[in-house]
């Protein structure tokens, strides 16, 4: 993630829109409706833990916005994912 990527990086904004969008009270509904617990919802907030693509899955089915809405709401403007070459190949220390 380059330099420009990380100051537009903002999970709150995503967090804060889904509270908003869904008519909720605080974070903890949120986590109740998400069905996670709390202490991941602050771990998003203070960027010490990543929306991973279950979370981002769960947000979409909970909120009825797409993946790509969601997406733009945190700041991850990326059109395309790509693989590392090395991703799926087996782990030389585990032969």
């Amino acid at each position: 993630m380059s330099d420009e990527e990380a100051l537009n990086y903002n999970p709150n904004r995503l967090l804060d829109a889904l509270i908003d969008i869904m008519h909720l009270k605080n974070d903890a509904a949120l986590a109740r409706a998400l069905e996670v617990a709390p202490p991941v919802i602050s771990k998003i907030r203070h960027q010490k833990l990543p929306v991973g693509a279950s979370l981002l899955i769960r947000m979409h089915e909970v909120s009825e916005l797409s993946i790509r809405d969601l997406r733009y709401l945190m700041g991850d403007r990326r059109r395309k994912f790509r693989i590392s070459p090395t991703h799926f190949k087996p782990d030389a220390s585990a032969a």
